[in-house]
């Protein structure tokens, strides 16, 4: 059985073609299968969460689900998963950034892609990482789930500052939506990137690891951690990233001017930032993250809520994927 949840709106409405492909093979196999269509925020995470919290008999087989849509469609999928060792997951990539599957060497083709996964084979096992927030506000992003959970899981990155502010006002950008649909979506994070650098509110910072390493910025930009190598569309903010090793990459900017930050912010999209004045880079298990002022924070570039005190915690070789 194939559990498949699509995004109808993703690709501009293109999720419903790809499913239709995944029925048709379906059918033409025998394989039988079961379908969602996800009508807003919140709702892929409560189904899956509904359907890998059931108790399975035993010595029944794992449950395969599929899921067609972008970065935050996948990420609520996994922040769905109640139990991760009963779970396999096939990803159809039908998003604008797609960063999950930037580094996995995915298939071109969809067909090829859906052969893979209707195998119903493990290919592979990834890192996943945890966001606990230590405190939570009551300044909640403009599409948020129903109910802010104090644990939210992300499967390539999570962030606290500058890059969850531009995917808090994308989200909730017509703009944005325009230009996905003539393809040119990624032209709304740089306009909302330029006023969010210049704008943004200064505080200071402290980041602490579970081996004892310790940062502190004055003026914090932002500080993401990475399990991919990228986030944000394409930006290579963790070159050396192993998607496997139970570590993250943390990469985290301040105490830059704002022509400096111009300066060198765009290194990230080429993975040339390191050793850069005002760019931290350090790998750990664990990692608190303080600020003076609470700022939003995304897992996979879905906003909820602001925090000033927030713990990631990466989960080794949890995600069991099919492609």
């Amino acid at each position: 059985m194939f559990y498949c949840i699509v995004n109808p709106s993703a690709r501009s409405g293109h999720g419903k073609e790809i499913y239709k492909l995944f029925e048709e093979k379906c059918k033409a196999n025998g394989i039988p299968y079961k379908v969602v269509f996800t009508k807003g925020p919140g709702h892929a995470m409560n189904v899956v969460n509904r359907l890998t919290s059931k108790k399975l008999p035993e010595n029944a087989s794992p449950l395969n689900i599929i899921v067609m849509g972008g970065d935050g469609t996948t990420n609520e999928v996994v922040s769905g998963i109640a139990d991760f060792d009963n779970v396999r997951l096939g990803v159809i990539p039908l998003g604008s950034g797609n960063d999950f599957v930037r580094d996995l060497g995915f298939p071109k083709k969809t067909e090829e892609l859906l052969d893979t996964i209707l195998k119903g084979e493990v290919v592979r096992e990834l890192d996943i990482g945890n966001v606990h927030y230590n405190k939570l506000t009551k300044t909640f992003s403009r599409l948020h789930d129903e109910r802010i959970r104090p644990d939210r899981k992300f499967d390539v990155s999570a962030g606290i500052g500058f890059d969850a502010a531009v995917c808090e006002e994308a989200l909730s950008s017509g703009t944005k939506n325009f230009l996905n649909k003539i393809g040119l979506g990624k032209l709304t994070y740089g306009s909302i990137a330029i006023r969010q650098l210049i704008h943004a509110d200064k505080t200071s910072c402290d980041i602490e690891t579970d081996d004892g390493q310790h940062v502190h910025y004055d003026h914090l930009i932002f500080a993401a951690a990475m399990i991919h190598h990228y986030e944000g569309g394409g930006f290579n903010f963790a070159p050396d990233a192993d998607l496997s090793d139970g570590c993250f990459d943390l990469i985290a900017a301040g105490d830059l001017s704002i022509r400096k930050a111009f300066l060198t912010l765009p290194l990230a999209f080429i993975g040339k930032h390191y050793g850069k004045k005002g760019i931290t880079h350090i790998r750990a298990r664990e990692i608190k993250i303080t600020t003076e002022l609470p700022l939003w924070v995304h897992t996979d570039g879905e906003v909820l809520v602001k925090s000033a005190d927030i713990t990631f915690t990466c989960l080794q070789k949890k995600l069991k994927l099919l492609s």
